[in-house]
Formats: structure tokens, C-alpha cells, sequence
């Protein structure tokens, strides 16, 4: 079985072949360079397997949440390799790969990506049999004080939403979590992963279906929103 992963939500962008059981990686923390990177990466994977693009099997693909253009750019090159092939494509929380890059022990799994605008993306997870990851809440973007978290006595929290609202996260759950890392991002790695697992029972879809996850519609603030929140509006005379 022969999968081709893309993940590009995040400032990391990253490429994962599953040839015959061995993943092999390409990855690169490369802020607004992923449409440059993206398909020579594809390549160099292809070639290091020694396989062309007519042996894959499927395509898998981060599907966000994550930065608008990332996420458009890797769930396009995913439909347009897919559609090029009549192959399907599994769609990929990208959450879900980040969480999939904590280390195994007996906490629940909070999964923040930092969404600039004062909010994160979030996730929770658990752990399956296989030791792969489970969602337990839906994922959500907002403001760390509007967070919800499942019950839990014990915690990991992964990705860079950790770094930037550490302590109002910590409220959140009330106490230290057994692991955490700010700098982490989701790699497509985790993508084919988990893309496999949903290959095996037949989830895959056409690349028509395979559509990206946003969760907000607004990428930035006006002019007078930036101003209010800075506190310089001033009051109507």
C-alpha cells in the first residue's frame, strides 16, 4: 500500500510516503514558502522510494484547522494528484496529527495551534488500542477563557498555542499537565498514519469530497476592530 500525505496548515510544511509499511519524510519549518516546497517535496519522496506517482495507492491530506492558505494548499494539490489518478483521498484532522506527536502514557491529549487574533484551535483526544488518537470534544476556535475541556485528571498539551497562552491554558485545566511542548506542529507523518487506519476500513472519498476545515470564516481584523482592541476608538461625539 503505497499513500502520499500532505500537511501544510501550519508554518511547517511536510510531505509523508507510506511505501510498504516505511514512511519516508520530507519537512521543513518554512513560513509562506509552502507553495514553493510542497510538490518538489512530493517528488523527493517518490524518487527516494523508487516509485512514480502511478504506484500510489491514495492521497492523504491535513485538512486544518490551520492558516486559510496552508490548509487550501495542501487539500488542492491532494484533489488535484487524486483527481490526475482516480485515486481516493482521506482527509486528516490536523489537529489530530499534532496530537498523535505526544509521547504515550496515561493523560488525555490537548492539541492548541495557535490562531493569532487572541484564539487557538483546539482539540482533546484519547488514546485507541493501537495507540493511536481518538477525538473526545469537538474541535473549536476561540479565546483560551471560552476553552472547554472534557473531565480528565491528567493532561498533555502539544503545539504552539501552549507557547503563547500557556497560563491561561493552565487555568483552563488546573493544573500542570504530565507533558507539554509548544513546539511542535502536525507533520504529515502522523497524516499517513492515521490517513492508513482509515484506508483499511474503506474511508477514503473522491476529491471532490475532500474539503478542508476552517472553523472561522474571518482571517483577520478591520481596521476599527484592531483599534478597539488596542483601546484607541474613540467614543462617538
Amino acid at each position: 500500500m503505497n499513500l502520499l500525505a500532505l500537511e501544510t496548515a501550519t508554518e511547517c510544511c511536510s510531505v509523508a510516503l507510506s511505501c510498504d509499511g516505511e514512511i519516508i519524510t520530507r519537512s521543513e519549518y518554512a513560513p509562506r514558502r509552502h507553495a514553493e516546497l510542497l510538490l518538489p517535496m512530493c517528488e523527493a519522496v517518490l524518487a527516494e522510494a523508487g516509485i512514480s506517482r502511478r504506484h500510489l495507492d491514495a492521497i492523504a491530506v491535513g485538512r486544518g484547522p490551520g492558516a486559510f492558505t496552508g490548509v487550501r494548499l495542501a487539500v488542492s494539490a491532494a484533489q488535484g494528484i487524486a483527481l490526475a489518478l482516480d485515486l481516493p483521498v482521506i482527509p486528516i484532522s490536523s489537529l489530530a496529527a499534532l496530537a498523535l506527536d505526544v509521547p504515550l502514557n496515561e493523560g488525555a491529549i490537548l492539541a492548541v495551534i495557535d490562531a493569532r487574533m487572541g484564539e487557538i484551535y483546539a482539540g482533546c483526544f484519547g488514546r485507541d488500542a493501537h495507540g493511536l488518537v481518538t477525538p473526545t470534544s469537538m474541535e473549536s476556535v476561540g479565546s483560551v477563557e471560552a476553552l472547554k475541556v472534557p473531565l480528565s485528571a491528567k493532561w498533555n498539551v502539544v503545539g504552539t498555542g501552549w507557547d503563547g497562552y500557556r497560563d491561561a491554558i493552565l487555568r483552563r485545566l488546573g493544573e500542570e499537565p504530565l507533558w507539554a511542548e509548544g513546539n511542535r506542529y502536525p507533520l504529515a507523518s502522523a497524516i499517513a498514519r492515521l490517513a492508513l487506519q482509515h484506508l483499511e476500513f474503506g474511508r477514503g472519498m473522491s476529491a471532490e469530497q475532500a474539503l478542508p476545515i476552517y472553523l472561522r470564516d474571518k482571517v483577520a481584523f478591520t481596521s476599527e476592530e484592531r483599534q478597539q482592541s488596542a483601546g484607541h476608538v474613540q467614543p462617538p461625539s
